[in-house]
C-alpha cells in the first residue's frame, strides 16, 4: 500500500495527479487551472504589491501532531534553523527598505534553542514581531512558563491556535488534552495583559474548520468566541482569524482517506473569489524555510516551489529588487487562499 505522506506533492505534480485519477478521483482532472482563473481576472502572472512581512519557519520541531497541519510538524521532525542562518535572515531584513513586519512559525517556534535570541535581534532593528503560537507549549515547563513575560517584554504580537472554543473539536483536531492546556495558556497570556485595552500586546487565535469545509465567516466566528471563552473562561483577545485548511500534508491525507478530495477541491474552485485573489498574502510576504530557502509562502514551502527569482533562491544572496519584479508561482492549492473569503495567516482577505 502507498504511503499516504506521498500526496504532499500531489496536487502540483502532474504524474502523481494522474496516478490520483486511477484510484478513483476523476473530477479532478477537469478542474481548471489555478492559472487559468487568475488569468480571467485580470491576475496572471500574480506579482507583489511590496514585500512588507518577512515570515520564518525557524523548525519543524512542535510538541504536537495535529491532524490538520500543512507544515506535518511534530515532536520527531529534527529539521531547525541555526542561528547562522538567522544571522543572514537578519541581514536581509536590515538590508531591506520595506519589510515592517517579521512572521516566526514552525513547529512550535519556541522550541528553536536560539529562539529568544533571534526575538532580541530582530526587535534591536525595529521590526514588529509575530509569534505563531501553539498555547500548548506555554504550558510544557518552567522554561516555557517564562515565555508570556518574555512576549510582553518585546511587545510580541501573539497569533495563537484555537480550532474551536469547545472541547470536542478542539481535542479532535489537535489531540487529547489540548484544549485545557490551550485555556490555561490564554488565561497566562491574559495575567500579563495580552489582550487587554490599552497595554499594546496583541492576542490574535486562529480558526482552522474541523472537516472539508470553508470557515464560516470570520467577524460572526470572533464574536461567538470572544462571547464564549469570556463566559466560560474569563479570555478576552484582540482578534480572530480564520484560515481555510490547504490540501497540502496532513490534511491531503485526511481529504483522501475520508474520499472528500474531490468534493473539496470542487468546492475550492466554485468559491474562487477575485477580490480574495487580488489580496493573497504572497502579494505582500516572503517566507523563509528552516534552512534558508526563499518561498513565496509557507504553502509553497511545504511544496518546495521556490521562488522564481534565480539571484534568490537563499536568504544569505538575496535580491529585493529582484524579488519584487517576480512572478509568484501558483498551483492548484492556491485555490484554498482564494476561496470565499479568502485566506491568509492574517485571516480573511476580503
Amino acid at each position: 500500500m502507498k504511503s499516504l505522506h506521498a500526496t504532499q506533492h500531489r496536487l502540483s505534480d502532474p504524474i502523481v495527479q494522474r496516478e490520483v485519477l486511477n484510484d478513483g478521483s476523476e473530477r479532478l482532472s477537469k478542474l481548471p487551472k489555478f492559472k487559468e482563473k487568475l488569468a480571467l481576472t485580470g491576475l496572471n502572472p500574480l506579482k507583489p504589491t511590496s514585500i512588507e512581512i518577512f515570515q520564518v519557519n525557524v523548525g519543524y520541531m512542535c510538541n504536537q501532531t495535529c491532524k490538520h497541519c500543512h507544515v506535518d510538524a511534530g515532536p520527531d521532525r529534527k529539521e531547525i534553523m541555526t542561528r547562522e542562518t538567522m544571522q543572514q535572515c537578519l541581514d536581509a531584513i536590515a538590508a531591506s527598505n520595506s519589510i515592517t513586519t517579521v512572521d516566526l512559525t514552525g513547529g512550535a517556534p519556541e522550541m528553536n534553542p536560539d529562539f529568544r535570541w533571534f526575538v532580541e535581534q530582530i526587535r534591536a532593528l525595529g521590526k514588529h514581531v509575530m509569534v505563531r503560537c501553539n498555547l500548548t507549549i506555554l504550558t510544557v515547563n518552567a522554561k516555557y512558563r517564562e515565555l508570556p513575560e518574555f512576549f510582553a517584554k518585546h511587545k510580541i504580537e501573539v497569533v495563537s491556535s484555537l480550532p474551536y472554543y469547545l472541547q470536542s473539536n478542539t481535542d479532535r483536531q489537535r489531540g487529547d488534552g489540548v484544549f485545557q492546556k490551550s485555556i490555561e495558556a490564554l488565561q497566562m497570556l491574559n495575567e500579563v495583559g495580552y489582550g487587554k485595552p490599552n497595554t499594546g500586546l496583541k492576542l490574535n487565535l486562529v480558526y482552522n474548520p474541523t472537516g472539508a469545509f470553508l470557515p464560516a465567516g470570520q467577524d460572526s466566528l470572533k464574536k461567538d468566541f470572544q462571547r464564549a471563552l469570556k463566559e466560560r473562561h474569563d479570555i478576552i483577545f484582540n482578534d480572530l482569524f480564520a484560515i481555510t485548511n490547504l490540501p497540502i500534508s496532513r490534511f491531503l491525507d485526511f481529504l483522501v482517506m475520508s474520499d472528500n478530495i474531490d468534493d473539496y477541491m470542487e468546492k475550492l474552485v466554485n468559491a474562487y473569489n477575485p477580490v480574495a485573489a487580488d489580496g493573497v498574502m504572497c502579494r505582500n510576504t516572503i517566507s523563509i524555510g528552516w534552512e534558508g530557502t526563499v518561498y513565496d509562502c509557507d504553502f509553497n514551502q511545504m511544496l518546495q516551489m521556490t521562488v522564481a527569482s534565480p539571484n534568490s533562491k537563499h536568504i544569505s544572496n538575496v535580491d529585493w529588487d529582484e524579488l519584487q519584479k517576480r512572478s509568484i508561482r501558483v498551483d492548484q492549492h492556491c485555490y484554498g487562499c482564494t476561496a470565499g473569503a479568502g485566506s491568509s495567516c492574517g485571516g480573511s482577505t476580503t
